[in-house]
């Protein structure tokens, strides 16, 4: 199949994933379902079938034309309706995946027949390659809420050693923390914080306060902070990034009085 270079949808989105985690999707037909919709599957080789089923019911399809581990893949796309735009197979999807500093840099490029058919679809690429991403982050850092737990856990943790070995396990090594008390950077400098926080108020359980809210590597999360009575001494909330292992990499807190 060949179309006019001049009529191409270009998209770019940075996954925070990485590379070989987003390839996944293409070759393995369960993960390519989660971001086309259920009912949709890829074979991943030369040849293969490549099904979409969107969720309000409109079909599509192709073959696999091309496919590299972790680098390319080339597949044929159209709709079964033949009152759409596109032939089922009737345009080629060209992806391609580099690393980049946050994960991976996705870059499509769709050949169409017509400037209009290219207008249309658009907003649809731009749409769909923002669940992608959402769903790839979601795998890549999936652990988020346990990580969370570990963290809050350190503050009213005993024994420094082990709240050193907790804080480099789920921590990096340059971790930023900043709240309404803090304005440190480095692993060592938190475990001297979150000691001096202890002396300070001895006695307090910090503990997360509903579930996490998590999108591509970023995650809020509400906070309460209780006595040794067990009653509230102050609630909170903080946004916390990740990095690619889902160790936490910043944490900016917000007190609520």
């Amino acid at each position: 199949m060949s179309t006019p270079s001049s009529f191409v949808v270009e998209r770019s989105v940075v996954i925070r994933a990485r590379r070989s985690t987003v390839f996944r999707y293409f070759t393995d037909a369960a993960r390519f379902a989660t971001w086309w919709g259920a009912g949709s599957s890829i074979e991943g080789w030369p040849g293969g079938q490549v099904q979409i089923r969107y969720p309000e019911g409109t079909t599509a399809g192709g073959e696999v034309v091309e496919i590299v581990a972790d680098e390319r893949i080339v597949f044929t796309y159209g709709y079964d309706d033949p009152s759409q735009p596109i032939a089922r197979g009737g345009s080629r999807v060209t992806i391609t995946l580099a690393d980049h500093a946050e994960g991976t840099l996705l870059r499509l490029v769709h050949e169409v027949a017509d400037e209009a058919t290219r207008n249309d679809h658009v907003p649809g690429w731009r749409f769909q390659l923002s669940l992608f991403a959402n769903v790839a982050a979601q795998e890549q850092q999936g652990e988020v809420a346990a990580v969370v737990d570990r963290f809050f856990a350190v503050w009213s943790e005993p024994d420094p050693v082990v709240r050193g070995r907790t804080l480099a396990d789920i921590v990096t090594d340059g971790v930023v923390f900043r709240d309404a008390f803090a304005a440190i950077a480095g692993r060592g400098d938190l475990a001297d914080h979150v000691t001096a926080s202890r002396i300070h108020m001895p006695g307090v359980t910090l503990r997360r306060d509903g579930a996490v809210l998590h999108c591509q590597g970023t995650a809020l999360v509400d906070w309460i902070v209780e006595g040794a009575d067990g009653a509230p001494r102050g609630r909170g909330n903080n946004v916390v990034e990740l990095d690619l292992d889902g160790r936490i990499a910043r944490v900016v807190g917000f007190w609520r009085r």
